[in-house]
């Protein structure tokens, strides 16, 4: 995209904090190092290769994939590797959540915006969105992806965990000390603290108010966090969450108002958090039968 971006890289007490934006989130990349010529390249190509998976699979771009093959009217669209890999990934998710998670469900952005506001969407206007929505619908191979007419992929719930995880392995080939990336709150590490001690992660709460930040110790993995902290309805007293289930193109009910989860990867955690959210009233039993370290917040 031809828009001005650039990096800030901060000089700290126990290293460097280097900074930009990218995926509608603040970024950042602290690193336990103290060549400033090795932050400035550590910083240089993470932000290149953040912001080339968003420009590649943002549905914002009209240049990117994402809108190629969105405005491709049922052509046979060509994909690379990359492309496949993250679509096998999105039906592994549609498969495991028996439909809720559906990469084609961005469309219902048309009649619902999480604003804060008592907007509800009528239910015929749902149910015409409801048309085009439909993973199984969806056709692709190792080589071209056939997406019919007036259907939508977006790429939002997995792009940004998975450029987490990208970021991570460039930084593995650059150094081994201990680095952490956070993009927008969906982040992961390398390694422990250069003292043994964890990284240690605020998790906002979603009440805000007269609500402490919850703070959660990382050694090493990732961290991903599913919540409405600043996207929701209210009417009449009834909280509407920004978390729909594909199936219905209503809200999940009785979901906690955020999920943290810790896994290996964090495209792992987001998935993982994101699929006990769709449990609704489950979600902590869902994760307690996973063995996954998790937290809560109703």
């Amino acid at each position: 995209m031809n828009k001005t971006r650039k990096i800030i890289v901060i000089k700290r007490p126990d290293g460097f904090c280097i900074q930009f934006d990218a995926m509608a989130s603040a970024c950042e990349v602290i690193a336990e190092i103290d060549d400033e010529f090795l932050a400035n390249k550590i910083g240089k190509a993470v932000s290149e290769e953040v912001w080339r998976i968003e420009d590649k699979y943002s549905r914002y771009n009209p240049q990117s994939l994402c809108s190629k093959i969105n405005q491709s009217s049922g052509k046979p669209i060509t994909i690379d590797d990359e492309t496949v890999a993250l679509l096998n990934f999105a039906d592994t998710c549609y498969k495991l959540s028996d439909g809720v998670f559906d990469l084609t469900s961005g469309v219902l952005r048309n009649v619902w915006r999480f604003d804060c506001s008592d907007n509800i969407p009528s239910h015929g206007a749902i149910v015409k969105e409801m048309k085009n929505i439909g993973w199984q619908k969806v056709e692709y191979n190792v080589t071209e992806i056939f997406l019919p007419k007036d259907m939508e992929l977006d790429f939002g719930g997995i792009g940004k965990e998975y450029a987490v995880d990208r970021a991570l392995l460039l930084i593995k080939t650059l150094t081994n000390q201990p680095v952490l990336v956070n993009l927008g709150g969906d982040l992961a590490t390398n390694a422990a603290r250069k003292n043994g001690d964890p990284w240690q992660v605020g998790v906002e709460h979603p009440g805000f108010i007269d609500k402490k930040t919850m703070v959660v110790s990382l050694y090493k993995g990732a961290l991903a966090t599913s919540g409405d902290a600043k996207r929701f309805l209210l009417k009449n007293g009834k909280h509407y969450s920004h978390i729909l289930n594909a199936k219905t193109g209503w809200p999940i009910e009785n979901a906690p108002r955020s999920i943290t989860v810790s896994a290996p990867q964090c495209i792992q955690a987001g998935l993982l958090a994101t699929l006990a959210q769709m449990q609704g009233g489950n979600a902590e039993q869902f994760l307690s039968e996973q063995e996954i370290k998790h937290w809560a917040i109703r």
